[in-house]
């Protein structure tokens, strides 16, 4: 029997990865065109709300794109159906196409947009350029009978739990007695109704970032033996790891500035791009934005980059960069629609794994609105 996942799972799903307070401060994301409470049995993945990406929607009987791009960006004071802006947003009513846009928290999150780009571009040893968010972390105290120390820690550490670094399942464990009675109701794993039960306990613990703490829990919960799962949580000063506006980190062999371009054009896929000569030394440290770059020149000349790769630079702000020495590729906000093939089998996955039977497809319009001639 088939079953369509309801559209606020859908977005849940997507929120987990991508949660919607690592988005940028007065950034348009969210429900943008109609309602998450319906069953959706088509999603589409989009870079931009176009006209003809909604017709493209009808055609393939969606009844959820979620777009990069916000398609009401800036508020408006009316809706005209005879403009285009106008028309779009009708045909999404009449045909009851819901549209969310993720735009800065897909950006910031830890393997979001730019850490993509970063992939494509083949950099290693990447951290964050700009940061705007810090994780908070906790650290989880859970009291285990020695017989299930290995499947409660191996657990945690599966959920997320203990990554520090470079090393994953990471864990603190200390032996003692736990002692409890079961009262009248219980069915105790171990003890009787009404009397005092000791019985040899390990506590385990571990730290993780409070983003994943109810998917730890779950995991804690569902390998424990007892129905009362005794476990503390304390908020911690540790710093988290960072996270924000695009990535900075190394190529695996330097390249004259010729060799980058055609490099860039390779692994994007595009025919032409517009460079800013800031020197003429072999590129080394690569930074990405994938989008508006404009504001990233100074954290990328801080940070030692030889390159920024983005996807909109303005006049005045490359001959800045020139005076600083920065290189800059404008190789096209466009770009950014690696994120339709990555989102999509993200959800697919997830979906796939909850049985739920709901489509997620590309948009294939393109909406590169730059022709080079």
């Amino acid at each position: 029997m088939s079953k369509a996942a309801n559209g606020q799972f859908v977005i849940s799903l997507l929120e987990s990865f991508a949660p919607k307070k690592l988005a940028v401060e007065g950034d348009p994301i969210g429900l943008q065109i109609g309602s998450l409470n319906r069953p959706v049995k088509k999603v589409m993945i989009a870079l931009d709300v176009l006209e003809n990406v909604v017709d493209e929607a009808i055609e393939n009987e969606v009844d959820l794109i979620i777009a990069h791009h916000p398609l009401l960006y800036r508020a408006l004071k009316k809706i005209d159906t005879s403009t285009s802006k106008g028309r779009v947003i009708e045909k999404l009513i009449k045909n009851d196409i819901t549209v969310y846009a993720a735009h800065t928290n897909l950006d910031v999150t830890a393997s979001g947009v730019n850490e993509w780009l970063s992939e494509r571009l083949e950099l290693s040893q990447t951290e964050v350029l700009a940061p705007t968010y810090e994780e908070q972390l906790v650290k989880l105290s859970v009291f285990v009978p020695s017989s299930h120390e290995e499947a409660v820690r191996q657990a945690l550490g599966d959920a997320g739990a203990g990554h520090i670094g470079n090393y994953s399942h990471c864990s603190f464990s200390s032996s003692g007695w736990g002692t409890f009675t079961p009262l009248e109701g219980t069915n105790p794993y171990v003890g009787e109704q009404g009397k005092l039960e000791r019985t040899e306990e390990v506590k385990i613990e571990s730290v993780f970032p409070v983003s994943i703490q109810n998917a730890v829990l779950s995991a804690m919960k569902k390998a424990h033996p007892y129905e009362e799962v005794a476990f503390d949580l304390y908020p911690l000063l540790n710093k988290g790891n960072e996270l924000g506006i695009g990535k900075i980190g190394k190529l695996n062999k330097e390249m004259s500035i010729e060799e980058f371009v055609q490099h860039v054009k390779h692994v994007f896929g595009i025919s032409c791009v517009r460079v800013i000569k800031g020197h003429n030394h072999l590129i080394k440290k690569v930074a990405v934005v994938g989008g508006d770059g404009n504001k990233y020149i100074y954290p990328a000349v801080r940070k030692g980059a030889d390159v920024l790769v983005t996807g909109d630079i303005y006049y005045h702000n490359a001959h800045d960069a020139q005076a600083e020495g920065l290189t800059i590729i404008d190789a096209g906000h466009h770009i950014e629609e690696i994120m339709k093939r990555k989102l999509k089998n993200m959800l697919e996955k997830e979906l796939s794994e909850r049985k739920y039977d709901t489509a997620v497809i590309e948009s294939t319009i393109q909406t590169e609105p730059f022709t080079f001639m």
